[in-house]
């Protein structure tokens, strides 16, 4: 790099909470290796983190801007996040020329930011290839899923056993696939967004994922042969936490969409004994009837362990999420109920002893991060298959199948706590954390990748500005 001269990227996620926060991790990365950061959110978002962050939340630094666009939709005070299909028309239809424009505000000399010189963008956000085409900078893909998700299936029975997936674990049910490739409607609008999205993968200049290859080799192996340079720089989480100043305004930077409640949370976690606490949540998107809600509730009350639960407002379809007082009592004193909190710091607390989990892929790498074992209740997208493989190849978790019932949710809790299985399970963790830990420590593979989609792709057009990429 010319002293003086920085290279220029713009971080593009998409609209939702397991989406932001790797790209959140990856652009504090990439600032930590020089790059001037645009982090790119949709005006709706903007406004949530200011509300929950507060007011000087997106306030950065010079070299590290936070950008607002619109999603091309009508304005909305409603959880339009949540809203599936009116994302992905939005992506498909509406959020190319918002992003172009964009673009154009960032390159004007006035804009105090040096050019543009290249796009990281978020796998389902397709339209910033063309952007970046447009302008003629590289852009690479991150993929924030694991990479099972960019297999697909044809219908059948749920109980179906799936041959013929290359890289995929032999035995794979048709109900272990992505929830959205499962509809018996081939013109459902979620399946062809995803296929679509999939498909245009080979469009970017390289593929980033969010993963690690002792985790996913074989499919990993499988998808290099069909897909542009791919580098795995995984788990972001931890390799952010080791290269990224702890203490300074970029480590400071969130990600959250709810606000962060502590209320005591650490200070009791402190006082309880060592893998003693079943730490419950199911991500930003997974919601349950209240029936489910009150045999996870006294699921947890009848296995007799102290708990921590995230329970989102939104949690229950339709409803407020609400917990009756007989359960609150019978649960006084060995319980922590909080509606967001700092999960990665929570699950890495040594306390902690198990993870009660919708098995999104960001909570699965905290959780094999942190070495400890999971209970899986799978709810949309790529969960199913997370949860198969850490069930039966990693051997890291319990899936809690189908129908939810209290005396059996408090008889797998005991048994990961306390039986020969959970014995077994807490042995696989730390080894999988020991793989996960040792490939982003300083020259191991995450390092690695990323130097090398750094130079390749990342510094292409700003090392060589008058060559057309």
């Amino acid at each position: 790099m010319e002293p003086g001269k920085k290279p220029h990227v713009v971080c593009m996620p998409a609209a939702a909470q397991g989406h932001i926060t790797p790209m959140l991790k990856l652009a504090k990365i990439l600032h930590t290796r020089g790059f001037h950061v645009t982090f790119v959110n949709t005006e709706f978002n903007q406004r949530r983190l200011l509300a929950t962050r507060g007011p000087a939340a997106l306030d950065g630094l010079p070299d590290f801007r936070f950008a607002a666009m619109s999603d091309g939709l009508l304005p909305s005070d409603a959880d339009v996040h949540q809203n599936i299909p009116q994302f992905c028309y939005a992506v498909m239809n509406t959020c190319l020329p918002h992003f172009t424009a964009l673009l154009a505000k960032l390159n004007d000399p006035g804009s105090g930011a040096p050019p543009v010189t290249c796009i990281v963008a978020d796998g389902v956000m397709s339209f910033a290839y063309e952007a970046a085409k447009e302008i003629g900078v590289p852009c690479a893909a991150l993929w924030t899923s694991s990479a099972y998700e960019a297999q697909v299936t044809d219908k059948g029975h749920l109980d179906t056993v799936v041959h013929g997936f290359r890289g995929m674990c032999e035995g794979m049910r048709l109900r272990d696939f992505p929830s959205f490739i499962r509809t018996t409607d081939r013109e459902d609008a979620l399946l062809n967004f995803v296929m679509t999205m999939a498909e245009r993968l080979s469009l970017p200049n390289a593929v980033v994922l969010n993963t690690f290859d002792e985790i996913e080799g074989p499919v990993l192996d499988a998808m290099r042969d069909i897909l542009p340079p791919m580098y795995t720089v995984g788990p972001l989480h931890h390799y952010a936490s080791l290269v990224v100043p702890v203490g300074t305004t970029v480590d400071g930077l969130g990600s959250n969409l709810w606000k962060e409640e502590d209320d005591g949370l650490f200070e009791w976690l402190d006082g309880q004994d060592a893998n003693s606490v079943v730490y419950v949540n199911y991500g930003s998107i997974t919601v349950m009837t209240n029936e489910e809600l009150l045999e996870f509730a006294w699921g947890l009350a009848g296995s007799g362990y102290p708990f921590v639960w995230n329970i989102r407002l939104d949690l229950v379809k339709g409803d407020t999420a609400v917990l009756p007082p007989e359960f609150m009592s019978s649960v006084s004193g060995r319980s922590m109920m909080t509606t967001w909190c700092a999960q990665e710091k929570v699950i890495a607390h040594e306390a902690v002893g198990v993870f009660l989990t919708h098995s999104g892929w960001n909570s699965t790498l905290e959780s094999i991060c942190a070495g400890v074992p999971m209970l899986s209740w799978p709810f949309f997208s790529e969960q199913q298959t997370n949860c198969r493989y850490k069930c039966t190849e990693w051997g890291i978790g319990m899936e809690i199948g189908g129908e939810v019932k209290r005396v059996e949710l408090a008889e797998m809790i005991q048994e990961v706590m306390e039986g020969e299985k959970g014995h077994e399970m807490r042995k696989r963790s730390a080894e999988w954390k020991e793989k996960a830990v040792r490939t982003t420590l300083a020259g191991g593979p995450a390092e690695a990748n990323l130097d090398a989609v750094i130079s390749d792709v990342l510094l292409a057009r700003f090392n060589s500005p008058n060559d057309e990429k």
